[in-house]
Formats: structure tokens, C-alpha cells, sequence
């Protein structure tokens, strides 16, 4: 690691983003699941799309941030941007989104609404006067909260200001981070909420019945992430589930209760009624500021990516095979292949077998026109009629 501590330095990396065994796949994945759960909303094969992996908002265009190297909410959004004009970004981490909303500091296709601690709390970001520059003016909204806020006081601010910005920004979609860092009992949290107070936030926002991009983010009380993205799961699927944990190997981490809920804790809520009913109005004023449901001007969108036709989790698991494998295979193109391998493998299938010898691709030898040989009498009458002439000539020019 010597020899790259210049490009550790450039990108932040090693801090409180260290580098691990396994990084860059960790990235495809997290950044590949927000992607393809935009592109699977864009294509209307789903009405919302999960990814607990993604929701990394603090990483930046070329900087990794807390605990976050991709910022996979921007590269989903980005890709919801192809098909819908205008994309409403929620974070409810303990933490401010300041990755996503510096991408979409300038722009009004994109409101980002963060609720989280502010004041000698990382990152340092989520001023309630940061609103926006230029076109983006007024269409970042950041509600600043204090230690210890309880279900009923977050639900109290949560549920009038996004009613208010749905009526007045008109989404066509949603991404909503579902941070469990802000859940009572997080190692790293000091907020007091419960699993029910958490989940109202995905339920209130569920029932617009928009495109809705579903994502993780913090949590340090694994336990508690567990619970909560396992309970929210459930209620996107509108399937109930017990408080009564089933059995399974690792049920004793869940002792000594065994139960899906949690109880908040006795903290002290540090988020006055008039501290919260403050901002709440000074947020709201702010929107009258600017126009209703802004327009976009016309513009061509980037192509979308195109998804494999088979459907990876219809494969069979037992057969599947890694994609570093499939890179790592080298086919020799002298090897006999029958048609079953090509039917198998896309890879083989694809490939336009080149002949060593002649140079000559399968696909030309099968267009190439067959030339018949010609008789004894065509070469006759092809053949120079001054054909000593030009022999003679030949020898001239020779000497």
C-alpha cells in the first residue's frame, strides 16, 4: 500500500474508509443493486425496488466518505432521471445526505429532503439555510434535529412537511434512504425512535403509490438493522409479520427478549415542540419561493442500460457461475466446440470462430461464392491475343 498513498490521499481512502479484501466487488454490488432497481422501475416490472446494501450517501464524485466509496443513491437517481422528470430524494439516516444533495445542489429535477442530527455531528453539513444554488435554489430542504427525538415528535414534522412538498414538487418517482442508524440504541446514534416510528416514514411515503427506490445506509447496532429493514420489508410487501422471532442460528443474538420490536430507551428528547414547529415553518416558507411542479426543458436522454434476458434469480444457484470466473476463462479458438457448448455458453455462442490459417471468419467461408473451375476453352479465350509481343516487351524492359 506504500507505493499508493498519493492516490489514498487524492480520494480519501483509508481513514474511516479503509481498503478491505473484496472492495471493488462490494461496490458492484451495492452501486449495481440501486442501478438495477431504478432500471427495473423505469421498465414498470415493479412498483418499488429494495436494495439494503445501497444508500451510501456520504460518498462523493471522487471522494469516499464515512463508511461509503459509490455513492449508489446518485447513480440510481440518475438513471430514475431517464424516464421521470422530476426524482424526491429522503434520507432519514442520523446522519445528513451530503453526498447526494452536493450532486443535485444546482439542479430542481432532484429535491433532496434530509432529516438528521445537526450541530457537532458528522459530517458537519445540513444547515437549514444550505437551499440550493442557482436552478437548485429551494429544492434542498434540510430539517436539523436535536438528541433523543421520540416516534410522535418525528412523525409530528415528517408527515406535514412531505405532504406539503408531494403537493407542491410533484414527483414522478421516490428514493428513500432508510438509515436504522437512527433507531434507539445504535452504537453510533442518538436519536430515540422505534421500529414502528422508522417504518412510518416508508409507509406514509408508500402510500402515493410512486415508483419508489428503497434503500439501506447506516446502522451499528447489527441486531437492530435486522429488525428494521426485515419489519419495512414486510410492510412494502403488505405481508404482517409476528414480533415472535423463529428459530434460527442466530437467534441468540436477539436475546434475551427474542422479539422483532424494540422498546425506546429513557433519553431525555432534546427537540422542544417550539424548536421543531420553528423550523417546520421556515421550511414550508421556503417552497413558496419558487414555481409549482417545476418543467423540464427538452433534452435526450442517455440510452438505458440493457438488462440480460435471462432472469439471474431463475437460475439455478447450484450452477451459476461467478462472473470473475467467466472473465478469468480464456477459449481457445483452435479447440473443437460442438453445438451443445454453444448453446450453453452465450459467451462461446457469440463468438465468431476465426480460422488461423486463412484468416478466414466461419461466418465468410459460408457467404464466400463458391468460383467453378474454368474449361479449356474459356482459358483459351481469355488468354492475350498478342501474347509474343508481350513476352518480348517483358524482356525488353528486363534488360
Amino acid at each position: 500500500m506504500e507505493g499508493y498513498a498519493k492516490q489514498l490521499l487524492r480520494f480519501n481512502v483509508g481513514e474511516d474508509c479503509p481498503v478491505f479484501d473484496g472492495m471493488f466487488e462490494f461496490c458492484q454490488l451495492s452501486a449495481g443493486g440501486s442501478i438495477g432497481g431504478a432500471v427495473q422501475l423505469n421498465r414498470k416490472a415493479c412498483d418499488v425496488a429494495i436494495n439494503w446494501a445501497g444508500g451510501l450517501h456520504h460518498a462523493k464524485k471522487s471522494e469516499a466518505s464515512g463508511f461509503c466509496y459509490i455513492n449508489d443513491i446518485v447513480l440510481g437517481i440518475l438513471e430514475l432521471l431517464k424516464h421521470h422528470d422530476r426524482v424526491l430524494y429522503i434520507d432519514i439516516d442520523i446522519h445528513h445526505g451530503d453526498g447526494v444533495e452536493e450532486a443535485f445542489y444546482n439542479t430542481n429535477r432532484v429535491m433532496t429532503v434530509s432529516f438528521h442530527k445537526f450541530g457537532e455531528f458528522f459530517p458537519g453539513t445540513g444547515d437549514p439555510r444550505d437551499i440550493g444554488v442557482n436552478e437548485g435554489k429551494h429544492y434542498s430542504v434540510n430539517f436539523p434535529l436535536k438528541d433523543g427525538i421520540d416516534d410522535q415528535s418525528y412523525e409530528s414534522i415528517f408527515k406535514p412537511l412531505m405532504k406539503r412538498i408531494m403537493e407542491w414538487y410533484r414527483p414522478n418517482a421516490i428514493a428513500l434512504q432508510c438509515g436504522a442508524d437512527s433507531l434507539a440504541g445504535d452504537r453510533l446514534g442518538c436519536f430515540n425512535l422505534t421500529l414502528k416510528g422508522h417504518a412510518m416514514c416508508v409507509e406514509f411515503m408508500k402510500s402515493y403509490n410512486l415508483p419508489m427506490l428503497v434503500l439501506g445506509g447506516g446502522g451499528y447496532t447489527i441486531r437492530n438493522v435486522a429488525r428494521c429493514w426485515s419489519y419495512e420489508t414486510a410492510l412494502l410487501l403488505d405481508s404482517p409479520i409476528s414480533d415472535t422471532l423463529p428459530y434460527n442460528e442466530y437467534l441468540d443474538y436477539y436475546a434475551p427478549d427474542y422479539k422483532l420490536h424494540i422498546e425506546p430507551s429513557n433519553m431525555e428528547n432534546q427537540n422542544s415542540r417550539e424548536y421543531l414547529e420553528k423550523h417546520l415553518v421556515q421550511l414550508m416558507e421556503n417552497l413558496r419561493e419558487k414555481e409549482h411542479a417545476p418543467n423540464v426543458a427538452q433534452y435526450t436522454p442517455p440510452p438505458d442500460h440493457q438488462m440480460p434476458e435471462e432472469d439471474e434469480d431463475e437460475l439455478d444457484p447450484d450452477q451459476r457461475e461467478h462472473a470473475q470466473e467467466q472473465d478469468k476463462r480464456i477459449y481457445n479458438k483452435a479447440e473443437y466446440y460442438d453445438e451443445t457448448d454453444r448453446v450453453k455458453d452465450p459467451e462461446k455462442n457469440s463468438t465468431i470462430w476465426e480460422d488461423t490459417e486463412t484468416k478466414e471468419t466461419k461466418e465468410t467461408k459460408e457467404t464466400k461464392p463458391t468460383v467453378e473451375p474454368m474449361t479449356t476453352v474459356e482459358q483459351q479465350e481469355n488468354e492475350p491475343e498478342n501474347k509474343d509481343n508481350s513476352t518480348a516487351d517483358m524482356v525488353v524492359e528486363g534488360e
